[in-house]
């Protein structure tokens, strides 16, 4: 199995889709079918009858493999364009972003970080329907932050110098140290929680109505797999008390995440937005038709 993906990893470099996807059957078969049955469904959709957004899937999926973020946008990040460093005193690969330096886990490879980075850059494109922020609902001079599933902290990272302080959610240990690394120039209006961020205060939950009791917040991000809902139930009082909180979560991890997310921020009086486009999350187990999700919904009273 490793051969076959070291394998993939090459061919993708030279090789058509086709090929490409002939080799996704053998390392994932699993997914590679629900990756053909996503695809099958787009090309066999009456083309004329569609949204201009559905339209552009067809598109791309008439030219290219399956694909997270199915948008002809993405074929402008390349991998072999990314340029990876390597810190002797930490351990730890790193690349420039921005003209910071942004780490990663010391026991990622160079070409983990390659496929990571190149990944973050596809999700943050202005046309990505994972891009958080936009013209117009951006983090402000002075905002208090909470980064809610931080991993590699690169929206904190393109922010820190705005924000006042920031506050990094992250339960993953090999994140927390890629961290410190990352924010350690900016120490001074940083704070890591190694918690989750829930509807339940224990020793490895904390909601954020009990985090920010006596603080105020103006921005929350949050990517935490499809706790989102719980994090909005353990943010009640919050939401009812910030006039001026601005909320980014994502609302493609789970079938129903988008339009629960919406009702639940109406009921509290923020008005909200989908991101535009659409994705896909296969590793989701009620991933079906008609597969399309949106990405990311923004609000604000």
């Amino acid at each position: 199995m490793f051969f076959i993906t070291k394998l993939k990893n090459i061919i993708e470099k030279i090789m058509p889709d086709a090929v490409i996807e002939r080799l996704d059957n053998l390392v994932q078969p699993k997914y590679f079918q629900l990756k053909y049955k996503t695809k099958k469904y787009f090309l066999n959709l009456n083309y004329n009858e569609q949204a201009p957004e559905i339209v552009e899937i067809i598109d791309y999926f008439r030219k290219y493999r399956f694909s997270a973020i199915p948008y002809k946008f993405n074929k402008n990040y390349l991998v072999s364009d990314i340029h990876v460093y390597y810190d002797k005193n930490y351990k730890m690969f790193y690349v420039y972003h921005n003209n910071k330096r942004l780490y990663f886990p010391h026991d990622w490879n160079k070409e983990t970080v390659k496929q990571y980075y190149n990944g973050l850059r596809i999700e943050q494109d202005k046309d990505s329907p994972h891009r958080y922020e936009k013209e117009g609902f951006t983090v402000m001079d002075g905002d208090i932050i909470a980064d809610v599933g931080t991993a590699e902290g690169m929206w904190s990272l393109d922010n820190v110098e705005k924000a006042e302080k920031i506050y990094l959610f992250e339960c993953d240990e090999r994140w927390i140290k890629a961290l410190e690394k990352t924010f350690g120039p900016y120490h001074d209006k940083i704070v890591i929680i190694n918690k989750y961020v829930s509807d339940t205060n224990n020793a490895s939950n904390v909601t954020l109505d009990k985090f920010f009791l006596k603080d105020k917040l103006n921005f929350i991000k949050a990517d935490i797999e499809g706790m989102e809902i719980k994090l909005l139930e353990g943010s009640k009082e919050l939401l009812k008390r910030e006039n001026n909180l601005k909320l980014l979560l994502c609302t493609y991890h789970r079938e129903n995440d988008a339009e629960m997310l919406k009702n639940i921020l109406n009921n509290n009086g923020y008005r909200t937005e989908y991101s535009k486009g659409y994705m896909f999350n296969i590793y989701d187990q009620e991933f079906k038709e008609p597969y399309i999700r949106h990405g990311i919904i923004r609000a604000k009273k």
